[in-house]
């Protein structure tokens, strides 16, 4: 039928029809290669129940250029395709490369910053590298860089300015994800707080077939070290090709999405699901859902959380409690004042640093 479309319509319904087609004979595959026996003792059965958690929509990650320079791309997921309200306690998800460094640059640098300095307001931040080198500096006198995977993490509160990147020596490659999480209104005007995270202090648990590393709260007996004002759960998931692993919510959060950045899977049972696209899950039955990994293996992030369904004002790097906050941090910026709590030498100038 494609023959009797207007010619301009023809190629975006071929595409469609070969991504649709593609997505089923990946599914297939994906089933057919998987191990024999569930990797969880009565999974299948669930499957065949229909308890598992069920899928609200998956939907293709979406380019976006964050600083507002066109050579810098990024896969967006929220708010991109998951609404902010839709994606509470996160707002927003970027996966960045993994592409060429540029070079690396020290901490006695200010040069080299592939994200020049740039202000946040009411928020926490984890910038999670699983390539490369991370570097950052910031108005609290902090200058550093962390090997992958690793994560430096920022509650943000009253106010910070930042740098980021160029700590990747040239020729490697740089890949990895920035989150925006939310913060309660009454947490807002805390003070900031900075930490990071090498490979060495990321907790590790082992699947059938597969690893987790646990970036933020639970998983089983292991508890993530990156630690921020609203009730999260963040893994790395990697799993073998073939392999099964039955991923259940933990209690007291209400909101789950997979980000998949590498390979492809089957989601309980049925739902094929492909690299950079974002699967949201309906958490108001049950709370279990199956992963069988793609013949490629398959390697996603885990956002879960607590929604706190509270009405913020966001604009740009701020996130504030009201229109009035919102209006005091952009004239505070304007006139010198952003952030409140800073150090007092020029921390944009790593030569006024004291020793």
């Amino acid at each position: 039928y494609g023959a009797l479309l207007p010619v301009e319509v023809q190629g975006t319904v071929f595409c469609w029809v070969a991504r649709f087609c593609y997505q089923q004979l990946y599914m297939l595959t994906g089933l057919l290669c998987c191990k024999s026996g569930p990797a969880v003792k009565g999974k299948s059965a669930e499957i065949a129940s229909g308890s598992m958690m069920p899928i609200k929509y998956i939907r293709d990650a979406q380019t976006a250029h964050p600083t507002g320079d066109p050579s810098f791309a990024v896969k967006q997921c929220f708010p991109a395709v998951v609404p902010e309200q839709e994606s509470d306690p996160f707002l927003m998800c970027d996966e960045f490369g993994p592409m060429p460094s540029k070079g690396a640059y020290g901490d006695d640098s200010d040069e080299g910053f592939d994200v020049p300095w740039h202000p946040h307001h009411g928020m926490d931040i984890l910038s999670y590298i699983i390539e490369g080198r991370g570097r950052h500096a910031d108005s609290l006198g902090n200058r550093e860089t962390f090997d992958s995977p690793g994560f430096q993490w920022l509650s943000v509160g009253s106010g910070i300015e930042h740098a980021e990147g160029g700590g990747t020596p040239e020729g490697q490659r740089t890949h990895g994800f920035q989150l925006w999480l939310r913060m309660p209104k009454d947490r807002m005007e805390d003070d900031p707080r900075y930490g990071t995270v090498g490979p060495e202090a990321i907790p590790l648990v082992t699947l059938e077939g597969g690893q987790a590393r646990v970036v933020a709260g639970p998983l089983e007996e292991t508890v993530g070290p990156a630690k921020f004002s609203v009730s999260v759960q963040i893994l790395d998931v990697e799993l073998e090709p073939g392999a099964e692993w039955a991923y259940t919510l933990p209690e007291g959060m209400d909101n789950a999405m997979f980000y998949c950045f590498q390979g492809g899977a089957t989601l309980n049972g049925k739902e094929a699901f492909m690299v950079r696209q974002i699967c949201r899950f309906d958490t108001s039955g049950p709370t279990t859902a199956a992963v069988q990994a793609g013949p490629d293996g398959f390697r996603a992030m885990v956002f879960a959380g607590k929604m706190t369904r509270e009405r913020v004002i966001w604009h740009g790097p701020f996130v504030c409690s009201s229109q009035e906050n919102l209006r005091a941090c952009f004239n505070n910026y304007r006139t010198g004042a952003f952030p409140p709590k800073r150090v007092s030498w020029d921390y944009r100038d790593i030569r006024r640093k004291p020793v």
